[in-house]
């Protein structure tokens, strides 16, 4: 990886890969061990809907989080053995943990449906509502179906994960990027995307098969389909949901634009008219990274030319003799900094912190609650400043779990929407600025704002960038799931996507032969990705209310809360409500309005913004 300056967050790397595959086990809690006995459960249900009561749906749901909340460490226990001691047998064991659970997150979301027509209080209705829209791929209520999504969701999950094509040819997807990353040949650049593509062929099949189940499990809940079903979960209207997301997206399309003008110039420059066409979307090879969802590896092509360097954070944790241990530690006082009590002596003896040697793990970073009282994170932990920032935002997942798991009932323990958990974690990076390194000692002066450029494009290259690929991704999806995009033009109906909304095009010609949306883990992990670009344009939301209270009067970019205590109380209210109510409501108690708003991020970007119009003037911009 090239040297570039501070704050560079992968984007990726940290991702709750394993957890966000079962989201309905270990976010909501939407998983019952089958040691487990679910008679008490299954006695308010076996009613007609027009003989049961408003008792009966309290008592169904009391019993339900009851049972829920019984297995809930027993299952985060199970994966937590599974990531950590990576075998066939804690393979085996997490499947079959996760089929069951999957049966019976069905019926209780079967058996919740038949309270619909019940007038009941807020909270039961709530908390019936999420027991019915906690699965991410609801299978019908048919064994031989449900083992079937099963099958088909772990074969999908083996394929991404092992590499290797049809015909047994293997490849390293960390190699891969890494050529993607480092490489300036063009032709190099190419064969590494599209070995990669090789692997994902043989998904599509079994792809389309798990669509056609899901949506029938999806109906049986009363969905029209899988993409109605996740839409649903954002306390508004499905159609709202995805117009809320273009409206937003509206706002921050000008400074992407510009970015994306920029960026192809400078790429044009080094590759020429051949390779990348001035009036043509980008060549999706040469962005530095396999999906082109992120382009901080190509910094050095594209960054403006400034006398201050970069503050270098890897070198600096070197110079202070920083260890794993102690970049974890810093994190958690950025924490207590703010009035959060520390984490409990278990978090420092349970976690993994560093990758072991005499065993296989899962490295991707992750945050776990495995109870109220237990909580860990898993990251082989490189000594680099992008996995000092990764820290930070790992924590804050750690201390969003313990804030409303104190508060909240079962049901509740959740985040306000799913791109909420990943906002505050991103929230607190942005705060991991030249101030706060000064103030832990970690550089001796802070620069002037001359450097404030060069930062500002490594941001962009790695936040602006990603927000089409973030809309884009579900999308695909909710059309696939819809029958808007049908089967014969799935691939045709990705590269549409991607041409429009970021101005990116296949390096060479894709067939449907191919099946490129399946080269990327949340396709065949089915795990939604709307929550990325809602914690995109959150996280600057909230640190931009937070830096107000802070008395930040400088630059949105430079501002650190870092030891405001005021702003720590607004931060923990609102992570205390946890799910118990809708999201907009979270919103409000942290920023004083009820709707998503990227102007934040035209507020954080804006010199960046004026510098990039400036490079521009003479360009033909668009695609």
């Amino acid at each position: 990886m090239k040297n570039k300056p501070l704050s560079t967050i992968s984007n990726f790397h940290h991702l709750k890969t394993k957890l966000a595959k079962i989201t309905t086990i270990l976010s909501i809690g939407m998983a019952v061990s089958a040691c487990q006995p679910p008679q008490e459960i299954n006695k308010e249900v076996t009613a007609e809907p027009t003989q049961l009561t408003v008792e009966d749906a309290k008592k169904f749901v009391l019993d339900a989080e009851k049972s829920l909340d019984a297995s809930y460490e027993m299952i985060g226990k199970a994966f937590w053995v599974q990531a950590n001691f990576v075998t066939e047998d804690t393979n085996a064991l997490a499947a079959k943990a996760s089929e069951e659970s999957t049966i019976e997150g069905v019926r209780l979301a079967v058996a919740a449906q038949k309270f619909d027509h019940l007038e009941l209080d807020y909270d039961t209705r709530r908390k019936l509502d999420m027991l019915k829209m906690g699965l991410t791929l609801p299978a019908p209520s048919d064994k031989k179906k449900t083992e079937e999504l099963s099958k088909l969701t772990s074969q999908l999950d083996a394929t991404y994960a092992k590499g290797c094509t049809a015909a047994g040819e293997c490849y390293s997807l960390g190699d891969l990027s890494g050529t993607l990353a480092n490489s300036n040949d063009p032709n190099e650049m190419l064969e590494a995307w599209l070995n990669w593509r090789k692997v994902s062929p043989q998904m599509r099949e079994g792809y389309q098969r798990m669509v056609e189940i899901a949506n029938e499990g999806s109906n049986q809940l009363g969905y029209k389909d899988v993409g109605a079903l996740w839409r649903s979960k954002y306390d508004m209207p499905a159609d709202a949901f995805a117009e809320d997301m273009d409206r937003v997206w509206g706002q921050v399309k000008p400074l992407y634009d510009s970015l994306q003008c920029h960026v192809r110039a400078k790429l044009n420059d080094k590759y020429g008219d051949d390779v990348v066409a001035l009036d043509k979307p980008i060549p999706a090879h040469l962005l530095g990274n396999m999906w082109a969802q992120s382009w901080e590896n190509i910094y050095d092509d594209v960054a403006p030319k400034t006398k201050t360097p970069g503050i270098n954070v890897t070198e600096r944790l070197a110079a202070k003799k920083y260890d794993e241990i102690e970049m974890v530690r810093t994190a958690e006082t950025f924490f207590k900094s703010l009035g959060f009590e520390p984490l409990p002596d278990t978090f420092w003896q349970r976690s993994l912190f560093t990758k072991p040697q005499d065993r296989d793990v899962q490295c991707h970073a992750s945050a776990w609650d495995i109870s109220t009282t237990d909580y860990r994170i898993k990251m082989c932990i490189k000594k680099t400043g992008e996995d000092f920032s990764v820290i930070h935002h790992e924590l804050g997942h750690n201390f969003y779990q313990r804030a409303y798991n104190q508060k909240q009932d079962f049901l509740y323990r959740g985040s306000a929407n799913d791109g909420f958990h990943e906002a505050i974690g991103d929230t607190i990076s942005l705060s991991i600025t030249p101030k706060y390194l000064k103030e832990i000692g970690l550089i001796d002066e802070e620069p002037d704002a001359s450097g404030d450029l060069p930062f500002l494009m490594n941001k962009a290259l790695e936040g602006v960038s990603f927000l089409p690929f973030g809309l884009l991704v579900d999308k695909w999806r909710w059309g696939v799931f819809s029958g808007e995009i049908p089967a014969d033009q799935y691939n045709k109906g990705w590269w549409d996507l991607r041409e429009k909304y970021q101005g990116i095009a296949a390096p060479v010609e894709r067939t449907e032969l191919d099946f490129d949306p399946g080269a990327k883990y949340h396709v065949p992990g089915n795990t939604p990705y709307s929550r990325y670009f809602l914690a995109r344009i959150l996280q600057f939301q909230f640190h931009r209310e937070l830096c107000k209270i802070a008395g930040n009067e400088g630059p949105l970019h430079r501002c650190s809360i870092y030891g405001n205590k005021e702003a720590g109380a607004k931060l923990n209210a609102m992570l205390e409500m946890g799910s118990s109510k809708p999201w907009q409501d979270a919103l409000q108690a942290m920023t004083g309005g009820r709707e998503l708003d990227a102007t934040a991020i035209i507020d954080y970007f804006a010199p960046l913004k004026v510098w990039l119009d400036e490079q521009n003037k003479e360009r033909q911009c668009g695609w």
